[in-house]
């Protein structure tokens, strides 16, 4: 063959390498949308116990068709609380045996001719694409013809190489010995570093499966490789929870542990173990009598099954090991000192290398919850400003109180930038409705913020003109103050619980108590400085107080309703 004809086969190749890792993205984001927020539900709900972890991992990656999805995803939900430490060990071992369906697919397409599905599938997919209720289900399509044309196309080009006759490649080959333990660790390390540089396990086993159906690479090495891409795919999880807090990096770290003690125990038992499985498929490593037809069709199936074997095998052995495991990742991952709750850092967004868009709405939605906590902080300081008559402790607190107009600020900022990137993506009508109502709830939250900060103002502004409210006009901004800090509450009780549980009934009610009491408090205002119970000036700083309460109880109406989906007024 000439340098052109090889050139060609190898940008073919590579080709078909990025063509199996777009039509594996594309078939699990299709996947993904299909199942919406249930695939959520499912994840977060189906973990009573470490079994129900289990095959809630393997019933998810199955559905996905990507581990590094659910272990990503597993991540954010421990992120975002909603799993604990050992739940999500559980279901990152359930997603490590759901993942070889891949190895499977993949050992189909080297040994059937799947040309005659694959055009009917790009046409009934561009078909469906266009339909407005069946785009995922072309989008779907689209990624399983893409994965099946590109393993259509590595197998072409690996006949096109006749690697089986050619006499340098079998030497390079041969002068390995497969039967040194020293061989066998360099080629696990290659599986690993291949990994972690192309990101895709599935691209590396393609090439394992295709060097091996080839008949160059004897069988111990093929499978040295794959345990290598079983270190290297738990890279994408521990990339993701880098911004994560300290309990998510612990549920990646997890996942890299349970694979490598994997590899140790099947290192110290290779050769048997690999002959075993070999023996499942009636397949003799020793023999040389096997056909160029018999060893494509043998050899992939060898792979996936000891993918399968080889997973399974370490999850029925470390599952009843998961309160040990967590405590080792506990060990090697220690909490640093308390952060300062007053230092701007958003606790759940984090920049994931993998991301779906019902993950970053779920993390999204965490964060803006967090945003509405620390809201509620801010006007607890706020009350505590009005009762402050030390001056160096209320120059202090107002000082935080202007610290936490700054951090809703740049929350604000930072949650809308994220749900901005997130708009880029192509999303359903559903997503981008959700999307529309998180920009508007931190837009009134961060108005909220400016009303705490405006409170602050006038109390701060009344310090330094040496004036005072009377008691009766602390007694009515406390009690105002108490219904500001109940229709908050409320509020935060919406981030908390899904629409459908919600009763925004009683943040109308709250909201319409603090309207009649600002009208009230106006009018006994006028009467009162008209009295002359206390100069105008100071009864307009006490108005202003009173005024900012009902803005702010306003605000929290939007943002209920922007949670709700509905006009409040309207629906009472």
């Amino acid at each position: 063959m000439t340098a052109s004809n090889y050139l060609f086969i190898f940008f073919k190749i590579v080709g078909s390498l990025a063509l199996l890792i777009y039509g594996m993205k594309v078939m699990s984001e299709a996947l993904q949308k299909m199942a919406g927020s249930q695939l959520r539900h499912v994840l977060s709900a189906m973990t009573a116990n470490r079994f129900t972890g289990l095959l809630t991992g393997i019933f998810v990656t199955c559905a996905v068709q990507s581990s590094s999805a659910t272990t990503v995803m597993t991540v954010s939900f421990v992120n975002a609380g909603l799993l604990t430490l050992a739940q999500a060990i559980s279901v990152i071992m359930g997603a490590n045996i759901g993942t070889t369906l891949t190895a499977w697919i993949m050992s189909l397409g080297f040994s059937v001719d799947l040309t005659q599905v694959v055009f009917p599938a790009f046409i009934i997919g561009i078909i469906l694409i266009y339909s407005k209720h069946q785009r995922y289900i072309g989008d779907l399509l689209f990624g399983v013809a893409f994965l099946f044309y590109s393993l259509v196309l590595l197998s072409e080009a690996g006949t096109d190489l006749h690697l089986d006759h050619n006499q340098d490649v079998l030497a390079f080959f041969e002068s390995f010995d497969v039967k040194s333990y020293s061989t066998i660790f360099s080629f696990l390390l290659i599986g690993t570093v291949l990994t972690c540089i192309m990101q895709s396990s599935a691209a590396v086993m393609a090439i394992t499966i295709l060097l091996c159906s080839s008949g160059v690479l004897p069988i111990y090495l093929g499978i040295a490789l794959v345990m290598g891409e079983n270190i290297g795919t738990t890279v994408t999880a521990n990339f993701a929870a880098l911004g994560a807090n300290i309990q998510a990096r612990r549920a990646a770290l997890a996942h890299l542990v349970f694979n490598i003690f994997g590899v140790i125990w099947v290192l110290a038992v290779f050769y048997p173990f690999v002959d075993m499985v070999c023996n499942f498929v009636n397949y003799d490593p020793a023999s040389t009598s096997y056909t160029h037809a018999q060893l494509a069709i043998k050899l992939p199936i060898v792979i996936a099954a000891f993918h399968t074997t080889f997973n399974i095998t370490n999850t029925f052995i470390l599952i009843w090991f998961i309160p040990q495991m967590e405590k080792v990742v506990r060990y090697l991952i220690k909490p640093k000192a308390v952060d300062d709750e007053d230092d701007f850092r958003l606790r759940f967004i984090q920049s994931g290398i993998m991301k779906t868009p019902e993950l970053s709405v779920l993390e999204a939605q965490k964060e803006i919850g967090s945003f509405g906590d620390r809201i509620q902080r801010m006007f607890g300081m706020v009350r505590e400003l009005l009762e402050e008559k030390d001056n160096d402790r209320f120059v202090k607190l107002y000082s935080r109180i202007e610290k936490y107009e700054g951090i809703s600020d740049n929350m604000e900022i930072e949650i809308a930038n994220y749900l901005n990137s997130v708009g880029d993506a192509h999303l359903s009508d559903d997503t981008k409705g959700k999307i529309r109502a998180m920009l508007r709830e931190i837009s009134e939250l961060e108005s909220i913020g400016d009303s705490c900060y405006n409170i602050a103002r006038t109390l701060n502004r009344k310090i330094k003109g040496k004036e005072d409210f009377t008691p009766e006009q602390y007694q009515r901004i406390r009690q105002m103050f108490n219904l500001t800090d109940d229709c908050l509450t409320q509020m935060n009780v919406c981030f908390t619980k899904n629409r459908e549980e919600l009763n925004p009934a009683r943040s109308f009610n709250i909201e319409n108590e603090i309207n009649n009491y600002r009208d009230q408090l106006r009018s006994q205002n006028i009467n009162d400085v008209n009295e002359h119970k206390y100069n105008y000036a100071i009864g307009t700083m006490y108005m202003d107080v009173i005024a900012e309460c009902e803005k702010l109880g306003d605000y929290v109406v939007n943002v209920v309703e922007a949670r709700m989906g509905t006009r409040l007024k309207e629906a009472f």
